[in-house]
């Protein structure tokens, strides 16, 4: 039975106060979610200090008897109260406060005060410390005192209260078979009320860094129920029914592969056929084709749509920009129009009687194939029968998108298949938890005829370097991309815009024509820009990110991005990207401002040792971990919370092979594991 929400019937006829409604956004709603709010840190109010032996800079508690108490004026009002032990004294200076505080401090009292000692032109004191009121039998703490994850609005006191009356009430009885957890570690039970209260003994080292064995039977737990929910969503989906998809015997497949002007490689023959192969069941596909930029994944992707458009079904393709979009329509028509293949376009920025053309197309059927961005899934977008959906770069679009998408064909009582496609390579141990429930195909070979890419690393004092080499690049007839991180000036970051850069650079290259592509230019406009540059008409583009994917123009040799040190390691890789595309050997110059942090260095030196992206991968996961590597696998909120994909391998291995035994021989508790860890978040692992 699913636990009820904490003090539900307390609270159901009253208006939620704002701590309650401070919880319920941070997913604090039932007594497990409380139980397994975990601590960031201790405070130790276990012991005293004397205060003549508290050492400066350090956080202590000291107790003593108020001597003075006084509010003075020094640009703003101050309370500053002075107490005393046997060693010596201590001011506390408080520069916001009450009335009542001021009464609970008032001479003669006695308090129990904690804080950060500072050396003070008055003598040593403690600015703003949490302070207790005492008399001399006041007991001292018994336990570290916990410090949780909390929001506006949400006072730690009121959260501690909290989670202590949800331990007694949540359901914490052991839900594993005997023998199943991995030996050494305590009861759940056991583990939960050490992390929330652990001796004052305990070393501190092994609570901040996860070691200790209390926080692994949590990793364990958590990583058990991602695992079960991955497989029973895997599970599932063989009981869900799609069209079984066959192209027939000299069909479109093989038209399409006569007509392209190149030979696919072995890896893609090889991807192509496995897409193939789960196209002809009558369950509905869920792959994930991984592939380095510029390894032709939409080739692939139009041979899965014409095994789908020869069996008599319609394909719907989805990118996250226009841009992007744009640059796989343009490729689909001149691969498939000649073959017979009615392509539409549904974006935003198609209005009016065009797109209700487009949309009358789509609901008759006649439109075998349809391109657009996140306008696809809309409500009034009707498909006759869908039975293939295409997501590229998946991991840009949410969760709730993925689902809507899925659900176009419902009303059939079918689901359609669905290709996902990404130029961000999963590294192996996120591919075994987030998405432990995909089949995943990997094109792990460049098409020939790639020219290899060179990547320096300038520091911004070299500018006038870096476009001496623009001005010989386009003297010499190549093509240059100048990428910039923002469009207008910012006061907050002291970074180079696109129209100063674009200004600069007409300047520089007096003659040379040189564009401009931001995401806040009119669609219309974009296409213009971005038609002039593929044309050659253009010589130099400065651009924001928004042709960070899909831009294919194989005469641009050379990129160079401003304030790289800003963009994220992906993403860096994802502009490389964009030259190199042809036979020219290409360099891509990332431009710094220091001083660089040592994120910003970990990144540009992964970029100037590697263009391998399932290293660059590799080394983005370790930088920013698997939370903020993920995206919107999520839909923002990270699964996992506690678990660390590296340090947890052992973990990870024991959650895997008793996740399908727990299932097969223990169905009951399986569902109980997955409903006390994920709760309503399970939905999101099956998009």
């Amino acid at each position: 039975m699913p636990e009820a929400p904490a003090s539900v019937s307390a609270t159901a006829s009253k208006p939620k106060s704002a701590p309650r409604k401070a919880m319920e956004r941070l997913g604090l709603v039932r007594d497990i979610d409380l139980a397994l709010h975990l601590p960031l840190r201790y405070e130790d109010e276990t012991q005293l200090t004397r205060i003549a032996a508290a050492r400066e800079g350090d956080t202590v508690q000291c107790e003593g008897e108020v001597i003075a108490s006084r509010i003075e004026l020094r640009g703003r009002r101050q309370l500053l109260v002075t107490i005393e032990d046997e060693s010596g004294e201590l001011l506390l200076r408080f520069l916001n406060f009450y009335p009542s505080q001021q009464k609970q401090m008032a001479q003669g009292q006695r308090l129990r005060v904690r804080g950060e000692l500072r050396g003070g032109f008055f003598g040593r004191e403690m600015v703003h410390p949490v302070v207790k009121a005492v008399d001399d039998d006041t007991p001292l703490a018994q336990a570290l005192t916990p410090v949780y994850p909390a929001g506006a609005g949400l006072p730690q006191s009121y959260l501690r209260k909290a989670i202590e009356a949800s331990l007694k009430r949540a359901p914490l009885e052991e839900l594993l078979p005997p023998r199943t957890v991995p030996p050494q570690l305590p009861a759940l039970r056991e583990a939960l009320h050490f992390l929330h209260h652990p001796p004052p003994r305990v070393p501190l080292s092994t609570l901040e860094d996860h070691t200790h064995p209390a926080w692994q039977r949590l990793k364990f737990e958590e990583l058990l129920a991602q695992q079960l929910s991955q497989l029973k969503a895997q599970r599932e989906r063989a009981h869900l029914k799609a069209p079984a998809l066959r192209a027939r015997r000299e069909g479109l497949p093989e038209q399409l592969l006569r007509h392209l002007p190149f030979q696919l490689t072995g890896a893609q023959q090889r991807v192509v056929e496995e897409v193939a192969q789960d196209l002809a069941l009558p369950q509905p596909m869920h792959r994930l084709l991984q592939g380095d930029v510029g390894s032709g994944k939409t080739v692939v992707a139009a041979l899965a749509a014409a095994v789908c458009m020869d069996a008599g079904w319609q394909c719907a393709l989805m990118a996250p920009t226009e841009i992007l979009a744009e640059q796989h329509f343009r490729k689909l028509i001149a691969w498939l129009e000649p073959l017979g293949i009615q392509v539409a376009w549904l974006t935003g920025s198609v209005k009016g009687k065009a797109r209700q053309k487009m949309l009358d197309a789509v609901a008759s059927g006649e439109a075998n194939l349809v391109v657009g961005t996140h306008a696809v899934i809309e409500d009034k977008v009707s498909f006759a029968k869908l039975g293939l959906a295409v997501v590229d770069e998946q991991h840009r679009f949410g969760v709730a998108q993925r689902l809507a998408l899925r659900k176009k064909l419902a009303s059939q009582a079918l689901e359609p298949h669905l290709l996902m496609m990404s130029a961000t390579p999963i590294p192996r141990t996120l591919a075994m938890t987030y998405f432990a429930d995909l089949d995943v195909s990997t094109i792990d070979e460049l098409p020939p005829g790639r020219s290899p890419i060179v990547t320096k690393v300038f520091g911004d004092a070299k500018r006038d370097e870096v476009i001496a080499k623009i001005r010989d690049a386009v003297e010499q007839g190549r093509q240059v991309y100048w990428v910039c991180p923002l469009i207008e000036e910012s006061e907050a970051l002291d970074l180079k815009n696109a129209t100063d850069t674009h200004a600069e650079l007409s300047a520089a290259l007096a003659g040379q024509p040189v564009g401009l592509l931001h995401g806040r230019m009119p669609p219309g406009e974009k296409a213009a820009v971005m038609a002039q540059f593929s044309e050659g008409a253009t010589k130099v583009l400065v651009a924001t990110t928004v042709i960070e994917v899909g831009v294919d123009v194989p005469n641009a040799s050379l990129m160079v991005v401003e304030h790289a040190e800003r963009f994220g390691l992906s993403q860096l890789h994802q502009l490389r990207g964009r030259v190199g595309r042809g036979a020219v050997a290409s360099v891509c110059v990332l431009l710094y401002t220091g001083p660089l942090s040592d994120t910003g260095k970990s990144r540009l030196k992964a970029m100037a040792e590697t263009t391998d992206g399932f290293e660059i991968a590799r080394r983005d996961l370790d930088i920013r971990g698997p939370g903020e590597f993920m995206g919107t696998r999520q839909s923002g909120a990270e699964l996992l919370r506690f678990a660390d994909l590296q340090e947890d391998a052992p973990l990870l291995k024991a959650a895997r092979a008793l996740a399908p035994r727990l299932l097969d021989e223990h169905p009951e508790a399986a569902r109980r594991q997955v409903e006390r860890w994920l709760g309503g978040k399970a939905e999101f692992l099956k998009a």
